[in-house]
Parts: structure tokens; sequence; C-alpha cells
């Protein structure tokens, strides 16, 4: 899969912590589940407004692709947008890029199936409307076409 940079407009900063890193002063693997959920956490905040008071949202699918290795001395960001809404459910797509004297370089993409949740009533329910008005309108309507 294929990232272009330019159908981002989400991004935020991401610490590498001392404990990210592994025996072989990479960042372990399964941190990176942590960064996709910072990034994705502040783009909700930031961007869509989710009012968490309202409606939850639980995870029901994470995939990434490992590129290339993250090290403790790295400086990185992470991309974030919404590319698919359904009717509960919508796709997030992350793309973790390291900060070079060149510019940035993609190490890490990583898609998250998310799903409107009814804490109370322990079921998904409908994306409420302001948030599926504001992730639509922010992130290109043009790529969001399943509304299923």
């Amino acid at each position: 899969m294929a990232e272009k940079l330019t159908d981002y407009k989400y991004k935020t900063d991401i610490s590498i912590r001392f404990s990210d890193i592994d025996a072989f002063g990479h960042v372990n693997n399964a941190v990176y589940l942590t960064y996709f959920e910072i990034a994705r956490s502040n783009y909700w905040k930031e961007i869509i407004n989710w009012d968490w008071n309202h409606a939850g949202i639980i995870l029901g699918r994470s995939e990434i692709n490992y590129l290339k290795p993250i090290t403790i001395n790295d400086q990185i960001a992470c991309y974030v947008r919404t590319i698919r809404i359904g009717n509960s459910s919508f796709d997030v797509m992350h793309v973790l890029v390291k900060i070079t004297p060149n510019g940035e370089e993609i190490v890490t993409t990583g898609k998250t199936v998310c799903i409107s949740y009814d804490y109370s009533a322990n079921k998904s329910v409908p994306i409420p409307s302001s948030e599926r008005r504001n992730m639509i309108e922010y992130d290109e309507p043009r790529l969001i076409l399943n509304t299923n």
C-alpha cells in the first residue's frame, strides 16, 4: 500500500520513550499501535471533536506494515486520516514518518477499523452525525465512498 503524504492534512508529533526500545535498539513492534492510538486520539480531539459522552470508540481491527526500523534517536510524526465511513464503523489510516535532514521518510503504515460504541448498552451505534460530518469535511469527501 503506497501512501502519499499529500493525501493527509492531519499530522502530530510522537515522542519516543526509552521504554519503547527493544534489546536491539529499535522501537518494539507492539509500541506502534500505541503511536497510532496517540495520533488517532489527538485527531479525534483536535479535528473531529468527538463527544465521548455521547458515543465511545472501540477498535475492531488493526493492520501494520513495518517498512523501516525506528530508533530512540529518531524524530517521528504520525499522519492520520479517515478513509472510509460506514454506518457504525469507519477506517482510519496512519502513516509514521521519520523526520530527516532530507525531509520525511515513511517508516510504517497502518489501518484501524474503528467502531462507534455505546458502552452502557454494550453495542455498536451509528456514528454521531456531527462527528461523521467533521470526518467527511476534513478528510476529502471524494475519498469516502462507502456508507454501509
